[in-house]
């Protein structure tokens, strides 16, 4: 089954991939494209699309058609794709630097108008691919090659912000608990809106060496132990106390705005033709 969905939603011919080794994203991707599979999401109407950094080279060796756009433009040419073909689905991957950084405001922009995409954001708290500089992500205090005393920076919740700006999905996901990530996922496909979610992940290379974590075993073993699924949560709200909650954080329903911008076409056009 597994080399039936690589040989059916990878391009086998781009690996090896250039991922460091014991880096999450090679099991996020996994984990997206099993997703993908159980919604039976049409691969010839589907576009993904990502900006610049480690996690937006999965579309290289994914499947289907896509883009691999410039940084942090991820979600401003997802925009364009949906407006000129709504029918298709449209996924965005993103770093935590590309998705809150310089594309800050297109994420918000992108949640407040309830863009019917999808936006899968890998967060390995640190720019991987250019060095190990901090991002809007990493945790006060941690070490990075622009912060070699320590970041005094607080972190973004990436969750929260989505939410707060008007997304209407938002789920939070980590690749050591694989079964949550793909229903997740699945759901955060078959929403109507902007859908988003964060996939926490590990970076043994850069931020576990710098900040002394031990390696992709121990990394994995410490991103258990700080989780905690939202179910388990709703039964025993003592044991999610100081941890990140996964699975579907908030879903609400409000008009998607592919919707609300095509009964505004409908509403000009009918007014220029009274002018006819």
């Amino acid at each position: 089954m597994a080399n039936a969905l690589a040989a059916k939603y990878l391009r086998v011919d781009r690996l090896p991939h250039i991922w460091c080794p014991g880096c999450g994203i090679g099991q996020i991707v996994n984990g997206a494209i099993r997703a993908i599979d159980k919604v039976g999401l049409d691969q010839d109407k589907t576009v993904i699309v990502s900006g610049i950094g480690c996690s937006s080279r999965a579309t290289g060796y994914m499947n289907f058609d896509t883009l691999h756009t410039t940084h942090g433009r991820a979600l401003a040419f997802a925009t364009g794709i949906k407006l000129a073909k709504p029918e298709l689905n449209v996924i965005v991957i993103m770093g935590d630097g590309d998705c809150s950084a310089i594309g800050g405001n297109h994420l918000i922009h992108a949640a407040r108008r309830n863009i019917d995409v999808t936006a899968l954001v890998i967060n390995n708290q640190i720019y991987g691919m250019t060095g190990g500089q901090y991002s809007p992500t990493t945790p006060v205090d941690s070490m990075a090659t622009t912060a070699p005393y320590g970041d005094a920076e607080p972190g973004f919740d990436l969750c929260a912000l989505a939410q707060a700006a008007g997304a209407t999905f938002v789920g939070r996901v980590a690749p050591v608990r694989m079964p949550d990530l793909i229903d997740t996922f699945a759901k955060a496909l078959q929403h109507t809106g902007f859908s988003f979610v964060e996939a926490v992940s590990q970076c043994p290379v850069y931020f576990g060496r710098m900040n002394r974590q031990g390696g992709p075993v121990q990394m994995l073993l410490k991103q258990k132990e700080i989780t905690v699924p939202m179910r388990v949560a709703q039964r025993n709200p003592e044991e999610a106390k100081g941890k990140l909650l996964t699975g579907v954080l908030y879903e609400g329903e409000r008009p998607a705005y592919e919707t609300l911008y095509h009964q505004v076409r409908l509403k000009a056009s009918r007014k220029a033709g009274e002018y006819v």
